[in-house]
């Protein structure tokens, strides 16, 4: 095995390095976002509105596979990436062994929960009875490819921490370009409706899953996907876990709020729904480049920590920011400014578009607070605080948010701002929790790795 696809972030200008890693980031993030939105987008063109309440509704329960997924991924990043900071090459060549084996486990059993567990979960959501039928055909298909979801983010993960963001970028490519041409098919001309749409999902992650497979197999890879290969390093286990579980943690509560948020939104209607679930599409576009400069800086900041150099994790961090609040600010103007042009997009009817043009001039402020609150999520998860993390993302989510939203849908039935406004109220709790963070020499030391997985 090789070392041809690592790639040094501790070196070179900080603005230079972080951009040029950002970028494939940032644009790998916009084609999974295209996913969603494509299906929400054909679903909308070529069914009717249960059907659209149906796929936002769905999709809800299907990001909770993909955060548990992620999160423990991105333990897999830091980890990589740490060792490659301090030049130890076969830590890391025993860490993705052990992360593709353990996860291939996972996905196995996520696959079996949560085909038993779809409808309790539509039901607990409370599903409109017109969408459930829908809802629970495209959470059924979509659960069948839960190996293909945990396969793509596991090497794009493993690649991301030898400092490689290229790579995955073209496979989502790939994946994004197959995704919209077979919605197009099993929707617009099959007449598959939403079960079509989580077809054509899976059928593209797979198909993407495979692409990187072969392409990594004929390069000098790190990992030779060969059966002899998969092994369990307990040390390596052990650590994985440990970093990785809080990540996983905290994005599996910011995705079980949503489903709490979605639930209390579905008790007002199909239209609030189907409003929530189109907005939900436009923010997850608004949030991408905060989300793509918070994943850079993860495996930035996990290379200089693992290279002894915290002040130049310290002046990325700042870099981020900085950078992501420019990108930030063209979203929150357009969904100020003009936020009925947005649900047009999507050619729904004029209630949905007044309800979505309400809940955005809310939430939309939450765009400016993320700038800052994910770039020190990616910042003090790449030092090795992801326990801190995951408790303030249990904080900002659960105990402010959902509260919050469920406060205003009483006191504000007849509106969306309320709900929108929760959002923005929860991130200035958790940017100040950072401010108190980054002021004490905790993450300096957290995320220390030594040879050997000791």
């Amino acid at each position: 095995m090789g070392n041809s696809h690592v790639n040094r972030l501790t070196e070179g200008g900080i603005t230079s390095t972080l951009i040029r890693f950002a970028l494939p980031y940032l644009a790998a993030n916009f084609l999974q976002a295209l996913y969603g939105a494509a299906d929400l987008l054909i679903i909308g063109w070529f069914c009717n509105s249960a059907a659209v309440s149906a796929v936002s509704t769905g999709t809800q329960i299907t990001q909770i596979i993909l955060s548990l997924v992620s999160g423990l991924t991105m333990g897999g990043t830091i980890l990589i990436a740490q060792h490659v900071g301090a030049d130890q090459i076969k830590d890391a060549e025993d860490t993705i062994s052990t992360m593709l084996t353990l996860f291939g486990v996972i996905s196995l059993v996520m696959t079996a929960v949560m085909l038993f567990a779809a409808s309790p979960l539509l039901w607990l959501m409370q599903t409109p009875d017109a969408a459930f039928g829908y809802a629970l055909d495209y959470v059924l298909v979509a659960s069948a490819g839960t190996i293909f979801v945990v396969g793509y983010n596991a090497v794009s993960a493993i690649l991301r921490g030898l400092g490689d963001s290229k790579h995955p970028l073209t496979f989502v490519a790939v994946a994004c370009a197959c995704n919209i041409v077979l919605d197009l098919i099993a929707v617009g001309v099959l007449k598959m409706g939403s079960g079509g749409a989580a077809l054509a999902t899976i059928i593209s992650q797979g198909l993407s899953l495979i692409i990187a497979v072969i392409y990594l197999k004929r390069r000098d890879f790190l990992f030779d996907f060969k059966l002899r290969s998969f092994h369990l390093h307990k040390s390596k286990a052990l650590r994985l876990v440990k970093v990785g579980i809080p990540v996983s943690l905290q994005d599996t509560t910011v995705h079980i709020s949503f489903m709490f948020i979605a639930a209390i939104v579905n008790t007002m209607g199909v239209t609030a729904s189907a409003a929530v679930g189109i907005c939900g599409r436009f923010d997850a576009f608004a949030m991408l480049p905060p989300m793509a400069f918070s994943g850079a800086i993860s495996a930035l900041a996990a290379q200089n920590i693992g290279a002894g150099q915290p002040e130049r994790a310290q002046k990325t961090l700042h870099r981020s920011i900085l950078l992501s609040v420019i990108c930030s600010v063209v979203f929150f103007a357009w969904a100020q400014l003009a936020p009925e042009s947005i649900m047009n997009l999507f050619q729904f009817d004029p209630e949905v578009t007044a309800a979505g043009a309400q809940y955005l001039r809310t939430f939309s402020v939450d765009f400016l607070l993320v700038a800052f609150v994910f770039c020190f999520n990616g910042f003090f998860n790449g030092c090795g605080c992801t326990r801190y993390t995951m408790i303030n993302g249990i904080v900002t989510t659960l105990i402010i948010r959902v509260p919050l939203a469920f406060l205003f849908s009483v006191w504000m039935p007849d509106t969306l701002y309320g709900i929108g406004l929760a959002a923005p109220i929860a991130s200035v709790i958790g940017l100040i929790l950072h401010l108190i963070m980054i002021r004490t020499p905790i993450w300096r030391r957290a995320g220390l790795v030594e040879a050997g997985g000791k």
